[in-house]
């Protein structure tokens, strides 16, 4: 491990352990040898601290996609709250504006430093990391990413932490009609226009529901015959009443499921559903 990072991690361990409470000093000797110390000595200088405690600095290998990012040591990172266009690879095909959310946070990370800070769950069940990143001048790259409309939110609770400055950020974005926000490919169109050939990726969705219904998992706003807005109970509580979205025209935004000739879009967070 470079040096840098060393004592960038030993001031880290030493600002978590003593939780901001301590003050942290930095002595060079004669040849040069850098410690760090909880106490002071002579010629030694305090350090002030510019991380909160919870976090985590790591070294960047590579840079995935636009909301993926590939640790030196192997891990792979998902960055909280967003969605960004797909770019090609051997599963997927590439999305309008996949490569040109790679490319800008391929910029942001030129200098291979982020911080992590967690959520309410570490991984997902790919085992990626779940984090909010931020860069060393504490740029939130979660949020500048949607700001600058080359991202979506894709806020998934319990990881709800930044939920309203997400949002606040993918306003400005929408409202500037900045990169997604701008592109004919994410259109809003009808949701019972659905089928095999156009329900893939994310997509806004226009829709009026018309009638609740409720499972062992989800309660379902219907849309049409073959087509619903689902909502995990386990969100509810995150939601206004179900009632006020009945009769209303609707902009469902994320992805839709298909079961033969059935589709049912996941909503998850009501930042999905924007009232039209």
């Amino acid at each position: 491990m470079k040096s840098w990072m060393k004592k960038m991690l030993f001031i880290g361990l030493l600002l978590q352990a003593n939780l901001l409470s301590a003050d942290i000093f930095r002595s060079e000797n004669s040849q040069g040898l850098v410690t760090f110390s909880d106490q002071p000595s002579k010629n030694s200088q305090k350090i002030e601290p510019q991380l909160q405690s919870n976090r985590y600095l790591h070294a960047v290998a590579k840079v995935y996609d636009g909301d993926t990012i590939i640790l030196e040591n192997g891990e792979r990172v998902r960055l909280l709250g967003i969605n960004t266009p797909e770019v090609d690879s051997h599963f997927r095909q590439g999305e309008q504006g996949g490569q040109a959310a790679k490319r800008w946070l391929q910029d942001k990370l030129k200098d291979g430093q982020v911080y992590l800070e967690y959520d309410q769950q570490q991984r997902d069940k790919y085992k990626r990391i779940l984090a909010h990143c931020f860069l060393p001048n504490d740029e939130h790259l979660n949020k500048s990413i949607i700001e600058v409309g080359l991202a979506s939110l894709s806020i998934l609770p319990p990881n709800i932490s930044y939920s309203e400055t997400l949002i606040s950020a993918q306003q400005r974005a929408e409202q500037a009609k900045r990169g997604i926000w701008s592109q004919s490919q994410y259109k809003p169109r009808s949701a019972s226009s659905l089928s095999k050939e156009n329900s893939q990726g994310w997509q806004r969705f226009l829709a009026t529901a018309t009638a609740i219904k409720q499972s062992r998992k989800y309660v379902r706003l219907t849309v049409s015959k073959n087509v619903d807005i689902r909502i995990p109970i386990v969100n509810l509580d995150l939601f206004p009443d179900l009632e006020t979205y009945i009769g209303k025209p609707l902009e469902i935004r994320g992805w839709a499921s298909r079961s033969k000739n059935n589709f049912s879009i996941l909503v998850s967070h009501p930042s999905m559903i924007v009232f039209l």
